[in-house]
């Protein structure tokens, strides 16, 4: 058939792994040049490649820079065609991608099929360490250029193939009829030449073929983008260019935007959500994306992984007054979190608030009596571990922290630890030094329930950061990825949730809004439903 079967279940949401950002102090002063839009920013700790990229503030740049097969729609998140012409299967496991004609990057080299192919390979290779690997594995010969052990026997993905300069061929390991559908997801981005011939240099300026250059970057401080006149796409920038500046602490940004020192705040600090209005007027957005926060366990610590501890962390969550929080601290830009996804899926999309069920209801007495009953909380107190480079953290930690003491009658049952930076605080997670639940925020890949569960939850997945595990969660992760009826699919995606809502492997927070704030020198400010700014379309007055 011509093009994959558009599943409507999964075409309204969004986003980039983890909502975690790193904002607030430095940055120039004033407003930008002429036509250019000056931004807070986070510097991302990793790399910019694609397939390396799995955090906010380094998927900001990558949206700029890179167009691929597909991209989200800003308004409705859909999931539309970029630079795909078409992708064809007659049975959901075997496609064949045709790319458009006429696009090409930003230093002139043609984009093709290879461009495509070798930026997989490259991204699936264990060699190359690319934090985002996992997104190939569902390609024919990932076990051979990632195995889970050993050395690697293959090169190349043997389910990849490029036929002409426009057209490649991809094999999957089992059906997965809504592939395409994750196809707008940074990591499969193609990469020119350039990447490869000379990647130090690529590194340090980067080459897409996205509405924006990278004119110059300076690590903790500035990364200045420059519209791309040359741009073959349609959705070219309305403005010069956007200057990321660096801030740790988004208070320092809002009071730099208020000064009239920056044009756009996209992480409108909790302690200034009740000033907001009055200083930004219609000028601050509060509007719905796909982010749910939750606190993870590190289950590579076998005190959280025993017998009972999942009765322990049941009652930890039931010992939370989410509504309370939300209401005192966060100022209508959260929701309490009813289940593992996001409401901006919807119901038909898999969006269930009764999910959780009474497991993320304030109880103080059950609450006490699980914990009590799972064998206690191990070493009689933990710390719930946050980056703090950020004003909308400690408020919240401190928050949960006081709700869980009383529930237990236990003034020192839980503290926060602070981590200075967030490259620092995601480092430690990723050494697997967590001793206790941390804070963790989940924004969209791409628009499917499947998002919101398997990157977080499968064995070895490439966000599992706890390291949980359960055979029977991602079997039924496998079986709704083969299901090609929408609707059973997501049954099927509920019922592995479920097992997640079992184990209780995640607690579940919150629903987060994006929220933004904007200076009167710009127009056209929208968020999109990663809550990232469209920054293509700003207007620079």
């Amino acid at each position: 058939m011509r093009g994959a079967t558009h599943a409507k279940w999964a075409a309204c949401a969004v986003a980039v792994a983890l909502a975690a950002t790193g904002c607030g102090g430095g940055g120039n002063g004033g407003g930008g040049a002429s036509g250019v839009v000056s931004s807070s920013w986070g510097d991302p700790p990793n790399p910019l490649e694609p397939a390396n990229t799995n955090e906010v503030q380094g998927g900001k740049v990558l949206d700029m820079l890179f167009r691929g097969l597909k991209r989200y729609d800003p308004r409705t998140g859909e999931a539309k065609d970029a630079l795909a012409e078409r992708i064809d299967t007659t049975d959901s496991q075997n496609f064949t991608v045709t790319i458009k004609d006429g696009w090409t990057f930003s230093n002139g080299e043609k984009v093709t099929a290879k461009s495509f192919v070798d930026a997989w390979n490259y991204g699936a290779h264990l060699k190359n360490n690319q934090r985002n690997a996992y997104f190939f594995g569902y390609i024919e010969g990932y076990d051979k250029v990632h195995p889970e052990k050993g050395r690697p026997t293959a090169e190349t993905l043997s389910g990849l193939k490029v036929k002409d300069a426009r057209t490649f061929t991809v094999k999957l390991t089992q059906k997965f009829s809504t592939w395409p559908e994750t196809l707008g997801y940074n990591a499969f981005a193609p990469l020119p030449r350039a990447f490869f011939d000379d990647h130090d240099a690529w590194l340090a300026k980067p080459v897409g073929n996205g509405p924006y250059t990278v004119e110059s970057y300076a690590k903790g401080s500035q990364m200045s983008m420059r519209t791309w006149e040359e741009y073959p796409g349609p959705d070219k920038a309305q403005n010069g260019g956007v200057d990321l500046q660096v801030f740790t602490d988004n208070n320092t940004a809002y009071t730099a935007l208020t000064a009239g020192n920056l044009d756009l705040v996209d992480d409108v600090p909790a302690s200034q959500l009740k000033n907001v209005q009055a200083d930004l007027g219609d000028r601050y957005m509060n509007t719905p994306a796909g982010i749910i926060q939750t606190l993870s366990f590190p289950y590579y610590d076998k005190r959280w992984n025993a017998d009972g501890m999942e009765k322990v962390r049941k009652g930890l969550s039931m010992a939370i007054n989410r509504q309370q929080i939300t209401d005192t601290i966060f100022q209508k830009t959260r929701t309490p979190a009813k289940d593992w996804t996001s409401p901006v899926l919807k119901e038909e999309g898999g969006f269930d608030n009764t999910l959780c069920g009474q497991a993320c209801e304030f109880n103080p007495a059950e609450a006490k009596r699980l914990v009590a009953e799972g064998g206690g909380i191990p070493g009689g107190t933990f710390k719930i571990t946050y980056n703090a480079d950020t004003g909308s953290h400690k408020e919240w930690v401190d928050a949960v922290c006081n709700s869980i003491n009383n529930a237990l009658d236990n003034d020192r049952a839980c503290t926060g630890n602070p981590i200075g930076t967030f490259a620092d605080y995601r480092n430690q997670i990723m050494d697997r030094k967590m001793t206790g639940p941390f804070r963790a925020g989940w924004q969209m890949d791409y628009p499917l329930i499947q998002n919101f569960l398997q990157p977080l939850y499968y064995e070895n997945a490439s966000s599992n950061d706890g390291k949980w595990v359960s055979k029977e969660f991602d079997r039924l992760i496998d079986e709704a990825n083969a299901e090609s009826d929408a609707a059973k699919a997501v049954t099927k995606f509920q019922d592995a949730e479920k097992v997640v809502r079992d184990e209780m492997a995640a607690i579940p927070l919150w629903y987060q809004n994006g929220s933004a704030g904007y200076s009167d020198r710009i127009s056209n400010v929208a968020l999109n439903p990663f809550s990232v700014p469209v920054y293509n379309e700003i207007k620079v007055n």
